[in-house]
């Protein structure tokens, strides 16, 4: 089989086309993918690439290194990133084109999910169009311990998935799920063995290659329509009080936290 590599600007990203298939990768297995301001970049530049592309009939995402898909967002660069409402709306940008880039594609994303898949990393397979996961992998958003917000659009997609009552367990609680719970929950479309999972996703990835593809962009759009959320006062209300959060000193403290490695202290403000 012939593999195509697609340029981009990082290397942290990885983009390959072989037999009508876009293979994207995030490509930091030493910080378990956590995704960084170039890495978000990096996969807008790569499904637009996929997107022009007539040969790519489906895309599959997934992490390098077996042991995470992505373990949220690159924390460590958060101090001169995104330490404020400010700057979180510069980040916030450069992440949406990421973002968008993934949920607007006209063509079916699959996600691979092998170990951690925590926090932007749940919001990058949120986008999929459906999620196979190994056994071991582990799914959450940390947000609460963490004092940061977590947007709208995921928070939607995650509550249109697993329905609102999971969905605030996983938010208020800020716990792990399990490949069985996620599952259960309808988080994942399938539990497959580590030793099993990147051919199934393969024949799986071939067999909608296969079919016609103006009959499933069709399909996915129109479930785009059915899914779509509202774009409201209520959505602009969230908004804001994501923004609170990052303005807030308990956001500060729990980033020191994260950086010292203790238990974060909270006081509402």
């Amino acid at each position: 089989m012939t593999r195509t590599t697609v340029p981009l600007q990082t290397g942290k990203i990885l983009a390959e086309v072989e037999e009508g298939i876009g293979w994207l990768t995030i490509n930091q297995p030493e910080r378990r993918n956590a995704v960084s301001l170039e890495m978000w970049q990096g996969l807008a530049d790569a499904m637009a690439a996929f997107e022009a592309d007539d040969a790519v009939r489906v895309v599959v995402l997934r992490g390098a290194g077996g042991v995470s898909f992505a373990a949220g967002a690159d924390i460590t660069e958060f101090e001169q990133q995104r330490a404020d409402a400010q700057q979180k709306a510069r980040y916030g940008e450069i992440a949406a084109r990421g973002q968008k880039a993934l949920a607007r594609s006209s063509k079916p994303l699959l996600a691979l999910v092998q170990g951690f898949c925590i926090g932007g990393g749940l919001a990058i397979a949120l986008n999929a169009d459906l999620r196979f996961a190994t056994p071991g992998s582990r799914f959450g958003i940390p947000a609460a311990r963490l004092g940061l917000g977590y947007e709208y659009a995921g928070v939607a997609t995650l509550a249109r998935l697993v329905g609102p009552s999971t969905a605030k367990d996983m938010l208020f609680s800020a716990r792990q799920l399990g490949a069985d719970e996620a599952l259960r929950v309808g988080l994942v479309n399938a539990v497959v063995d580590d030793t099993e999972i990147e051919a199934h996703v393969r024949d799986y990835a071939a067999r909608v290659a296969a079919n016609a593809p103006l009959t499933v962009q069709a399909a996915k759009a129109a479930l785009r329509v059915f899914e779509r959320y509202a774009d409201s006062a209520g959505a602009a209300e969230i908004a804001t009080l994501v923004d609170r959060c990052f303005d807030s000193e308990d956001y500060r403290e729990g980033r020191r936290a994260f950086l010292e490695k203790r238990t974060p202290r909270f006081q509402g403000r």
